[in-house]
């Protein structure tokens, strides 16, 4: 029997939290489906959803402040658990009339809770047991009908809970891997508390999805654009297991892809999972058009156009289509315009903008549920290969904001074999899975170097390797210096026209991990 899993959702209220969507990954990776929502969605459209539990996420705001972000207390009567962290703790304690202050010594980090009353949100949880703080305010006075459930060193009341209803707060964050017990105590609160039962996988949302699409596109032709990147591929394969041959994928050759790309896609998507391509190799067409051009916003704004008018012409050719499938994900959509979450931010995306409205095409977005490594465990599900699968990110202008200045085939050339390298070393080494992107870019600069004793005037390649969760924020990589030295000398040797590599060690924020 087919489980829909939207049958017991949670909903998270974000108050800003940099861990929202962390807990909302947690809640998933835990079986059980979430959605995040702005602290102030109405009440009406909660009670819509018939949540089997809520939870409050942090947020960066005192409430000893007046713009603090607030909810009203009827979220409390819709006899729903609800869990409040860090802020939403605070935020239940001063909704019934307990006082919030700012703590002496604020506690930031790693510290200790000791169980005051035991209680199934607790269950698996022991005296002196590790948790992660993140606060200046803490609970000064009890609120009303609560009773405390744990103390830390500096909280007296780390935990606590309502006397006679499932309503919980915790001054510490679960969410974050530095509370080793912290996924117990939200699984505590999932299935001991609001009673969930686990019906999200990635085997029941790709049942639910493909139902979906079936039922969606009744019987019409759907067309997608495809890169070759996980998010595409992974549209692809899940509209094709529902609609099948009624799915023309078009893959665009720019000229300005990694070295083998094109083979590799068109192997796994002919050879592999058996879907038919549309391929248009308008290499020349792009380079064309970015002869002399520099500024980056050029590039991005000269390869979109040239992409739409060059998808255009293909789709008139397969004729009579009605959808276009996109690989929006769930991080998208809580950036989008319709959500102002408090946590919102302004993110460029690289999916195919405006081209559904020009086309007079409905867009489907089968992903839209989903978190970047939800959609890897979901094109596993699907059959689809490792080397699709495990792909870093790569931005749709693809190596041309790679290039900084021009664009031309030499400079192409040069950054592939650079590029290739470092594909080999990190991207397709095992012990570097946990790497988000990692990248060569060509600087504009010649430098001086010596070559078998001669004197060397070449081109300098920056290395870029960054870690993150999600790409939203970025730390530079500590790679160990053999690997770096491996890289190195592997450019300089085998790629003619090098003889300099830098490493970049600059954060998200404030650099961008793109340079371009």
């Amino acid at each position: 029997m087919m489980h829909d899993y939207h049958r017991e959702i949670i909903v998270i209220l974000d108050f800003g939290s940099q861990y929202t969507q962390l807990i909302a990954r947690k809640v998933r990776e835990l079986k059980v489906y979430c959605e995040i929502y702005p602290y102030n969605i109405p009440v009406d459209n909660i009670i819509l959803l018939k949540p089997k539990g809520i939870i409050l996420s942090g947020g960066p705001k005192s409430l000893t402040k007046e713009d603090a972000p607030v909810i009203g207390k009827e979220i409390f009567d819709l006899n729903i658990p609800v869990l409040g962290i860090c802020y939403g703790l605070q935020l239940i304690t001063k909704l019934f009339d307990g006082e919030v202050d700012a703590s002496t010594k604020r506690e930031y980090g790693k510290s200790h809770i000791f169980i005051d009353e035991h209680d199934s949100l607790l269950e698996g949880i022991k005296d002196g047991d590790i948790v992660w703080m993140s606060h200046q305010d803490r609970i000064f006075t009890m609120p009303i009908g609560y009773k405390a459930l744990a103390h830390s060193e500096n909280s007296p009341y780390a935990v606590i809970k309502d006397k006679d209803r499932d309503i919980y707060g915790v001054q510490f964050h679960p969410e974050v891997h530095h509370t080793p017990k912290g996924k117990q105590i939200l699984k505590n609160f999932l299935y001991k508390i609001c009673g969930c039962e686990g019906l999200y996988s990635p085997k029941s949302f790709v049942d639910v999805a493909t139902e979906h699409i079936k039922r969606e596109t009744g019987g019409e032709n759907v067309i997608c654009a495809l890169s070759g990147g996980v998010d595409s591929s992974v549209v692809s394969a899940l509209v094709h297991k529902a609609i099948g041959d009624r799915l023309h994928c078009i893959f665009v050759n720019n000229g300005l892809l990694r070295k083998n790309e094109v083979e590799e896609v068109i192997g796994a998507f002919e050879n592999i999972m058996h879907i038919k391509l549309h391929y248009v190799n308008a290499e020349e067409s792009f380079l064309k058009a970015l002869k002399g051009v520099r500024d980056p916003e050029r590039k991005r704004k000269i390869i979109g156009r040239l992409f739409i008018k060059i998808f255009e012409e293909e789709a008139k050719k397969i004729g009579n289509v009605k959808f276009l499938a996109q690989g929006t994900l769930y991080p998208d959509v809580i950036e989008s315009v319709s959500f102002k979450g408090p946590s919102a931010t302004i993110k460029s995306h690289h999916n195919v903008g405006g081209l559904p409205k020009r086309m007079r095409l409905k867009l489907i977005e089968p992903l839209r549920e989903l978190f970047k490594d939800e959609v890897r465990i979901v094109g596993r599900e699907l059959g689809l290969p490792d080397f699709i699968v495990e792909r870093q990110p790569f931005p749709g202008p693809g190596l041309a904001i790679r290039i900084i200045g021009e664009v031309t085939k030499e400079r192409l050339e040069l950054l592939r074999e650079a590029d290739s390298i470092v594909r080999e070393e990190i991207e397709r080494n095992k012990r570097f899975r946990h790497i988000w992107q990692s990248f060569a870019i060509l600087i504009p600069v010649k430098t001086v170097g010596v070559m078998g004793d001669e004197r060397t005037y070449a081109n300098v390649i920056a290395l870029r390797v960054v870690e993150s969760e999600d790409g939203m924020t970025a730390d530079w990589s500590k790679l160990p210096y053999d690997v770096l030295d491996r890289i190195s000398r592997r450019i300089i040797n085998e790629v003619p026209g090098i003889n300099r590599v830098v490493y970049d060690i600059s954060s998200k924020p404030p650099s961008t991990i793109e340079w371009e």
